[in-house]
């Protein structure tokens, strides 16, 4: 081959990497007799074939320019191929079949793992940690809350009423190591980012809480505080910021799904959800029963009808067994990132009934009346007093340009409101609700459509003969049946003229 193939630079690259080689080779050699021998060469496989001992060795090989292939140049100066690594010979030692294998130390195999969401905080915890001796006492005392604050002995709220527990006051290092197997980098995120992080809890072995004598009597239900706590071990935890400080606010979730008999309600609510499409809000403050209120609910299409519900709550609260229904609960933070989305994303998912935990925005408004109004029945909470504060409140949050549309559309899709308040009882055995209810009738629709909402109440009140009833006459019906102090209704009517009319009458 003529001579002006020859590289002079490449021909003093390969005499060096030789020369190295060459020097490197004695100890070399005596490793790699024993490594081929570990590892399955023969001697005529490893007699010609040295390696690099050292780290700077390697590294000049590597950063060295790879000369182009060059066929048919016999002329060309004999290069002596540098060897392997001896991880590649052990590799090839055991067959080719080893190097199809994925390799797991390459970024491109493990990308993907970076794209999954963090593990969540651990979701569970045993009766006999701190956290779990608390929530046992919160069981034991039949307590529907649990608050926790730096400086304050822990508070229950027991049939509405705060009572300080017995144990000595904790500190702020307290507070923040009793939830710190929960404290996840996610929950840590958005508590930094907003200030709060909501989740949920489970108590292990809840069931085997035992009860003190002295709780076995009735609830508001008529049910033993004995069952409940068997029923009990699920937990709602907000955990937030206060003076700088973690604090932690639980609801104790029960197990059990409640019935409208056993929460004291309308026999007429289970007619409420008997329409195959409309909107039905519950209405009230917080802790006034409006999860369990929706839960006996959808209890009564489960057992009632074929239907495909899917709950949206934050987090879920009950936990229902499909039974003639198919039902999917979806938490939020845990399955979707908000109410609105979880919301969009369920209308494509084949649904016949849609559960909403709180319609907090404008969006998820929207996306509920919308649905309601395209053959799905929505049930949804809200946070207001009664029933014609919640039509104010629901119109008041869209612009005022968007106001006369929403007016429209909620008074087509419009079913029914439920708003109610949870009245502790004359003898001091729980509490019990007080409801009203609004039906969407066609003077209904027409008030909320022209905007003349001040003439829903009158309507409410002069729609007992299709069902409705006002707060001032659940309360004076309860009153009436020795169940509540007139003081207590006098407190909690919104109309007090009309509750002592309807008390004299």
């Amino acid at each position: 081959m003529s001579e002006h193939l020859r590289d002079p630079e490449l021909d003093r690259l390969v005499h060096e990497l030789n020369r190295r080689a060459e020097l490197e080779r004695p100890g070399e050699a005596e490793a790699g007799d024993d490594l081929g021998e570990e590892d399955g060469f023969g001697a005529g496989a490893g007699a010609g074939i040295g390696d690099t001992a050292d780290a700077g060795g390697a590294s000049a090989a590597d950063s060295a320019p790879v000369p182009p292939e060059m066929t048919g140049t016999p002329a060309m100066t004999p290069v002596r191929m540098i060897p392997p690594p001896r991880a590649t010979r052990r590799r090839a030692a055991r067959g080719e079949a080893r190097a199809e294998e994925p390799d797991s130390e390459r970024p491109e195999a493990t990308a993907w793992l970076d794209q999954l969401p963090e593990p969540p905080p651990r979701a569970s915890l045993e009766a006999g940690e701190a956290l779990g001796r608390l929530l046992a006492e919160a069981l034991r005392r039949g307590a529907s809350d649990l608050l926790l604050l730096a400086g304050l002995p822990p508070v229950f709220r027991v049939d509405g009423r705060l009572k300080r527990g017995d144990a000595a006051a904790l500190d702020a290092d307290e507070v923040a190591r009793l939830f710190q197997p929960q404290l996840a980098s996610e929950v840590r995120r958005e508590i930094a980012a907003r200030g709060a992080a909501d989740f949920s809890l489970r108590l292990a072995g809840g069931a085997a809480v035992p009860a003190p004598s002295a709780a076995l009597a009735p609830d508001a239900g008529g049910r033993r505080l004995d069952a409940t706590l068997a029923a009990a071990g699920r937990f709602r935890v907000n955990l937030h910021r206060q003076r700088g400080q973690l604090a932690a606010s639980v609801r104790t979730l029960p197990r059990d799904i409640p019935t409208l008999a056993s929460l004291n309600l309308p026999p007429a609510f289970a007619e409420l959800v008997k329409p195959s499409r409309g909107l039905v809000l519950v209405c009230g403050p917080t802790g006034s029963g409006k999860s369990s209120t929706l839960a006996a609910m959808i209890g009564e299409i489960n057992r009632g009808r074929t239907a495909h519900i899917i709950t949206i709550e934050d987090p879920v609260e009950y936990e229902h067994r499909s039974n003639r229904s198919l039902i999917e609960h979806v938490e939020i933070g845990r399955d979707a990132r908000s109410f609105s989305e979880a919301l969009r994303a369920a209308l494509r998912q084949d649904p016949d009934v849609i559960l909403v935990g709180e319609m907090r925005d404008l969006e998820t408004m929207a996306t509920a009346i919308s649905a309601a109004e395209t053959g799905h029945l929505v049930l949804a909470t809200l946070h207001s007093n009664d029933a014609v504060q919640s039509v104010h409140r629901i119109v008041d949050v869209f612009p005022s340009s968007q106001q006369a549309q929403i007016r429209q559309q909620l008074a087509l899709s419009l079913h029914a409101i439920v708003a109610q308040q949870l009245v502790p009882r004359a003898d001091g055995r729980g509490r019990i609700p007080a409801v009203e209810l609004m039906l969407a009738t066609f003077p209904v629709r027409h008030h909320i459509r022209s905007d003349k909402l001040e003439k829903l109440y009158n309507e409410i009140t002069l729609g007992k003969r299709q069902g409705m009833t006002s707060f001032e006459e659940s309360l004076a019906q309860l009153v009436r049946e020795g169940r509540i102090d007139l003081e207590e209704a006098r407190v909690r009517a919104s109309h007090p003229e009309e509750l002592d009319t309807r008390l004299r009458g």
